[in-house]
């Protein structure tokens, strides 16, 4: 179809229904309420490509497709003849055009809900002779014209798709581009989702023409778009996880949604997301996209109104004030992913029931909402709970797919298709090592050295980049390539890890083993991650502290124990106090955490991190010595315990014990781990470090981070009460129950 026919296309509809151009532009949504049927309809057109001609193919655009499919029908209700896939040489620009109008514009009304969602290259192409011009654009599968004319382009504005999602007759419209403009001179690491740009190539004319006419309507709707990154300069990246490539900013933004309801800001959610970007190596920010100024919001944006929101009951909880609205510029903006979504449930899932073998015991798992991180290593005899309360036991997985068995079948209800599962027990294996991907353009003997070395420390690994899943990277530095450092997924340079000016690759990684036992020690407190899925009623906010009264950076709180609908309700509405992405932590602040215990037991805490320097750090509880300490006398910790419906700041905001934010400037990650036993172990891994009374600081350095990592797995482990029956896999594996622990991420800039 020719893009120049879009509009007439969309003439010739509205003629039909006797409507003419100017009303359908400028009737108000109260005339379209009355209009629409009263059954609102789903609609999604998904766009993956990974093969490209004469272009480096890309390898998880596809999975980004499956994953967006997968979390639209059996999170938020979607039927899945309404969503329509184009994948590889289907994605051609006539295509996708054809799609749009037929799919999208012809058959949606107003009050649904449409979905759009492109993986693939971007690019920045010329409108003009002049530089200046240089645009935005997706790449199709047929982006160039072909052999006879190099110079033109099939490629998709940006400012051209934006316009398209505003002429939708519905203001319920949410897109998600998985995909980024402006190709690095040299990628290290995780592979960039960006076409380099050619001043000479030109924009094919029909694109043109409908930009044109585009700007020419009165398109009053604005759709919710979120991009996966939301600086100009960064590179929407994908990576390789168990058995699977996807697109980062498409994978962390499809778990969330599984785990939470998204009944919440957008910020909050990309806030959520960011996290679990920098967990996978990468430091991309998503964004929301103005699609009126075809800019990214990057303000700090106002807090929502909470005194507000109290819908009725039966109402959805849609009406919250809006977050980028009249108050923040006239863009108008949705404030919440759940007015636009719809899920069909409020409490969310780690994934759902895809297919049931003919025994009726043997089920097909979908497992898209476990944290990334957890996936990889999740064991066999995990297990999971229906709605039906049934359990189901994991045998097998390949990727995001599994297969599991019924523990009880006895008078149990049927199960079907589309359940969703909710985690009970999370099985880790005991021998997890921290793999490095050694980068191709090293030298084959320095491949080879490297190798060598780092089998020299026992728990790491080491994988050729990109063929299998892998933690961290050893490379050159590309300033200065007679220096060799351990660098992130996403190419960020790990502090303090950069050998000599020609040392020998050996030597470098020899220099490396007190950093490599802190990375691991933190991967594995990582995999304690359970904010989502945890049953255990805990809420844990990072504040400032100020002369005034505490300024609230972030918060975390586990929603899986609220049971009520005004406790849903009051748990959705704390959660909106959040901050927008990447919280700054300015240098020389005060911090503390204000930790709730909204159990019905008294529960112990544990704070560990890696601080602004990637070294790790620890909150120390100090014992009140019963006599006037010695130069003898070794300092002791003491449990941390929060009676039910108790709250304990941490550290205690006085002046001898400050927690002073120093430099420098830099990202931290901090683990706060709470559970219903206490932490024996890892008390007493703790205090075999040689601490001085000169020490006794409430945060400080952690000694010993690997020993302390191990035996904190080993305290959860202890405190499940299921070891007994879980079919002897206790010896060589950690048992989890998610009644019993709660474990909470924060991640924050120093500035």
């Amino acid at each position: 179809m020719k893009r120049r026919r879009f509009l007439h296309r969309i003439g010739s509809i509205l003629a039909v229904l006797g409507v003419t151009e100017a009303d359908w532009l400028t009737l108000g949504n109260r005339y379209y309420q009355a209009l629409a049927q009263p059954s609102q309809r789903k609609l999604a057109l998904l766009i993956g490509i990974n093969q490209y001609p004469k272009i480096p193919a890309l390898s998880g655009c596809l999975t980004d497709v499956e994953l967006q499919r997968e979390l639209l029908i059996h999170r938020f209700g979607f039927q899945g003849s309404d969503i329509l896939t184009l994948t590889e040489e289907q994605a051609s620009r006539e295509f996708i055009d054809a799609a749009f109008l037929d799919h999208l514009s012809k058959q949606a009304k107003p009050g649904d809900v449409v979905v759009f969602h492109f993986s693939g290259y971007g690019s920045r192409v010329n409108l003009e002779t002049s530089p200046d011009t240089m645009q935005n654009a997706l790449v199709p599968a047929n982006g160039s014209k072909g052999s006879q004319n190099e110079k033109i382009v099939n490629y998709i504005l940006e400012e051209t798709l934006l316009l398209l999602l505003r002429s939708l007759p519905t203001d319920r419209v949410t897109a998600i581009l998985d995909t980024s403009y402006y190709a690095p001179s040299t990628v290290l690491g995780l592979k960039s989702r960006a076409l380099q740009e050619s001043v000479e190539a030109k924009l094919a004319a029909d694109e043109l023409d409908l930009l044109k006419q585009l700007k020419t309507q009165n398109l009053p709707s604005t759709p919710v778009v979120l991009a996966a990154t939301s600086n100009p300069k960064q590179s929407a990246r994908e990576g390789l996880f168990s058995g699977f490539s996807a697109g980062l900013f498409t994978y962390a933004l499809t778990q969330y949604l599984w785990e939470f309801t998204p009944a919440t800001t957008i910020q909050v959610a990309l806030s959520h997301v960011e996290n679990s970007l920098s967990k996978l190596g990468s430091k991309q920010q998503p964004a929301l996209l103005s699609s009126q100024k075809n800019q990214h919001i990057t303000s700090i944006l106002p807090a929502p109104d909470l005194e507000n929101l109290s819908p009725k009951r039966g109402e959805a909880l849609s009406s919250t004030p809006s977050l980028v609205g009249k108050g923040s510029g006239g863009l108008g903006f949705p404030d919440d992913l759940k007015s636009q979504l719809v899920p069909e449930s409020i409490i969310g899932a780690e994934g759902a029931v895809t297919a049931i073998e003919e025994d009726g015991k043997t089920v097909h798992l979908w497992l898209a909402g476990l944290p990334p991180q957890v996936l990889l290593y999740y064991g066999v005899n995990s297990r999971f709970t229906l709605a039906t309360t049934e359990q189901l036991v994991l045998r097998s997985r390949t990727g995001l797919t599994a297969k599991a068995q019924i523990s009880k079948i006895e008078g149990a209800t049927p199960l079907q298709v589309g359940q969703l599962l909710q985690e009970a027990v999370r099985v880790l294996p005991r021998n997890i090592n921290l793999t490095i991907a050694l980068d191709t353009r090293l030298e084959r003997i320095e491949r080879v050295d490297a190798t060598s070395a780092f089998a020299a420390f026992s728990h790491v690994s080491t994988v050729v980049a990109g063929e299998k899943p892998a933690d961290y990277l050893f490379a050159k530095l590309q300033q200065t390539p007679s220096h060799y450092g351990l660098f992130s997924l996403g190419g960020e340079l790990i502090p303090n890890t950069t050998g000599e000016v020609g040392e020998a690759v050996k030597l470098t990684v020899q220099r490396l083993a007190p950093k490599l036992s802190t990375l691991l020690a933190a991967k594995l407190w990582r995999l304690t991650q359970n904010e989502g899925s945890s049953r255990l009623g805990v809420k844990a906010t990072l504040e400032i502290i100020s002369d005034i009264s505490p300024r609230v950076v972030m918060q975390r709180e586990t929603i899986r124990t609220f049971k009520t609908e005004t406790s849903i309700k009051k748990s959705v509405q704390t959660r909106l106090i959040a901050s927008v992405p990447t919280p700054i932590m300015p240098m020389g602040s005060r911090m503390q955490y204000r930790v709730e215990n909204q159990s019905d037991r008294p529960v112990y805490l544990i704070l560990l991190g890696l601080n602004n320097n990637h070294t790790a750090i620890a909150f120390y509880s100090w014992e009140t010595p019963q006599e006037a300490n010695t130069a003898d006398t070794k300092p002791l910790l003491k449990e941390v315990v929060i009676a039910p419906g108790e709250t304990l700041t941490l550290p205690q905001t006085n002046a001898a014990s400050a927690w002073v934010i120093s430099g420098p400037a830099f990202f931290c990650e901090q683990q706060l781990i709470l559970s219903t036993a206490p932490f024996s172990g890892t008390l007493a891994a703790l205090n075999t470090a040689k601490y001085s009374t000169a020490e006794q600081e409430p945060i400080g350095p952690l000694l010993n981070s690997l020993d302390v990592a191990q035996a904190l797995l080993q305290d959860l482990h202890n405190a499940s009460a299921l070891k007994t029956e879980m079919n002897g896999t206790a010896a060589d594996s950690y048992i989890l129950d998610v009644n019993n622990w709660t474990s909470f991420s924060f991640s924050f800039q120093v500035m």
